[in-house]
């Protein structure tokens, strides 16, 4: 969480692992200083953040490759064409999760990471994701209406 932000529903922060050394971390509604706001989630390991999502709507992206190592310009990168919407920005970014989770957690370094990453708890955490969102409501209109973000 950076100064001057804005977060608006209740964190989650699920186990990937059996250890719990690799977790996933979501924000339902991060409003930036420059007024754009979103989800924004991604996994940590034993605290370190790895992988990051912002479903932010045509400006959503993602960081791969270790946030924390190579700071957010080195580690930024787009969602593929046609991945603008939210909904869309957010089923990628779990397929992602899911399907590619453990390769992206060894290309970033963490090899040790990948192999202790439980399919079955990344299942869970998938649903779990959506179900908090669902329960979390409208948050975007709050953070418009709060001024906190642009419409």
């Amino acid at each position: 969480m950076i100064d001057g932000e804005s977060y608006l529903g209740r964190v989650l922060v699920s186990p990937l692992s059996q250890s719990g050394y690799v977790t996933l971390f979501l924000w339902p509604f991060r409003c930036l200083k420059s007024k754009i706001g979103g989800l924004t989630f991604g996994i940590d390991v034993k605290g370190e953040e790895i992988i990051r999502f912002y479903t932010h709507r045509p400006r959503g992206h993602w960081h791969k490759g270790g946030y924390d190592k190579l700071g957010a310009r080195g580690s930024h990168t787009e969602f593929p064409d046609g991945v603008v919407e939210i909904d869309s920005q957010i089923s990628w970014a779990l397929d992602q999760i899911r399907d590619s989770g453990q390769q992206l957690l060894s290309e970033a370094g963490y090899a040790d990471a990948d192999a202790s990453v439980d399919p079955e708890m990344v299942g869970e955490v998938n649903n779990d994701i959506l179900s908090h969102l669902n329960s979390a409501g409208d948050l975007r209109s709050i953070a418009v209406e709060r001024g906190l973000i642009d419409a």
